[in-house]
């Protein structure tokens, strides 16, 4: 179990809200930089900023595509992952065809996921599948596991925030012994307290996206958001 400086590394530092202001992503970078988190995560929107406030840094920069819902359509999702990747993410969080993986439609969950990871690792990124576990039956968490693995995804991720829900140790254990030993999980949503995210480590992630990384750091209960 990493000790409280060493969690930092783990920790994807998130502000995601649609009304963010400049001023507002560049105190998440700095604190970022001043807490050693693994990365910024926004909306594309902020991609170009965060890539110049922690360039100087260890610090990574992470966005979401297809979010928060995953229905817009795969060509859609291509150009925004390529985007992204072009002003300077190191990372992508996409959004799976939730709807795929609840009518257990593999074949179109993975081109999906194969065609956005395709991209992202063109541009020398690396893709995390949100997988929105509060939408999916345990057997559809399995499904979408198994699609991203296939697809030649880096990491499965349990959730947007934005959906109900959040990150639970029984999904992290079940999407690490679905995914194997090598793969990512990341563990997102509702993580708000150093108690938190210590059990989602323990039940295997190996990330965890959290607005409230400060505090988790500081053994502090942080408060809602994304």
């Amino acid at each position: 179990m990493p000790s409280e400086t060493s969690l930092a590394s783990y920790i994807d530092h998130t502000l995601l809200k649609p009304e963010a202001s400049r001023q507002q992503i560049l105190t998440v970078c700095a604190e970022a930089v001043e807490y050693g988190f693994k990365s910024v995560c926004v909306n594309p929107l902020w991609v170009g900023t965060v890539h110049s406030a922690v360039k100087d840094s260890d610090v990574l920069t992470c966005s979401v595509i297809g979010f928060p819902l995953g229905a817009t359509s795969t060509e859609v999702k291509v150009v925004e992952a390529r985007g992204a990747v072009a002003d300077g993410a190191d990372e992508i969080d996409m959004v799976i065809n939730i709807a795929a993986a609840r009518a257990q439609d593999a074949e179109t969950l993975t081109s999906d996921i194969r065609a956005v990871a395709e991209t992202v690792h063109e541009g020398g990124a690396i893709l995390k599948v949100i997988i929105e576990t509060s939408l999916l039956t345990d057997e559809q968490k399995v499904l979408a596991c198994r699609a991203a693995v296939a697809a030649g995804a880096d990491f499965v991720k349990t959730s947007t925030g934005f959906n109900g829900g959040g990150a639970t140790v029984a999904d992290i254990a079940l999407m690490r012994k679905t995914v194997g030993p090598d793969l990512g999980v990341k563990a997102s949503g509702g993580v708000r307290s150093l108690d938190d995210a210590r059990a989602l480590i323990d039940a295997g992630a190996t990330r965890i996206g959290a607005s409230s990384g400060v505090a988790i750091v500081k053994g502090e209960q942080g408060a809602a958001g994304y």
